[in-house]
């Protein structure tokens, strides 16, 4: 009877020796470590590094992205620049010969025109050439006329001075065509001002 009572307390130990051990020795039923981040195995901190370095390196992307394009764009203006305005250095050297073909045509008399006629026919036709050479590459004159209002952004006053039947900033005399190359001004136009006082 003793042995009995022996064999019942033995059976009773181990459930209680199972339930001891319990979810501790369960391969999967046991608690979450603490600082892991068991969903994808790695530490929180560590995929917040992560996401740190990505927007980082997606930021100096967009970064170098932007300044490439804006080095495309000013190669481009600068391409179209120096298609544009690359011969103003030559055009503005050219300048005082054209003065000269178009103040030696002026000078010529009708006794000399009767007597060299064919030399100042080529002449004439050297300088409409050269005239026209000029306007194929963007050159363009600025012929002022007496009576026309002075313009400071095209014309350049070499003397004032009063005149009859004028008011001033009238001029009253041309003595060198200006040139524009496109949209920018190679040389105005010298010309003199008349100076009268209104009234």
């Amino acid at each position: 009877m003793a042995e009995a009572e022996t064999n019942q307390t033995a059976s009773a130990a181990v459930p209680e020796a199972e339930e001891a051990a319990g979810p501790q020795d369960a391969p999967n039923g046991g608690a979450a470590e603490p600082g892991l981040d068991h969903a994808n195995g790695s530490e929180p901190g560590t995929l917040e590094a992560l996401r740190s370095e990505r927007d980082e390196m997606r930021d100096r992307f967009m970064r170098a992205l932007a300044e490439a394009e804006n080095v495309r764009k000013r190669a481009d203006r600068d391409r179209r620049e120096a298609e544009a305005y690359g011969g103003s250095r030559l055009a503005r050297d050219l300048l005082p010969v054209f003065d000269n073909l178009e103040r030696a045509l002026g000078a010529v008399t009708d006794e000399q025109r009767q007597a060299a006629g064919p030399l100042i026919e080529g002449v004439e036709l050297t300088l409409r050439s050269f005239e026209d050479t000029l306007a194929r590459h963007g050159v363009e004159s600025i012929a002022p006329e007496v009576g026309d209002r002075f313009d400071p952004q095209r014309h350049e006053s070499v003397f004032h001075a009063p005149a009859p039947d004028t008011k001033s900033g009238d001029i009253i005399q041309v003595m060198a065509r200006g040139f524009l190359l496109h949209d920018r001004l190679l040389r105005p136009a010298k010309v003199g001002v008349s100076s009268t006082p209104a009234g």
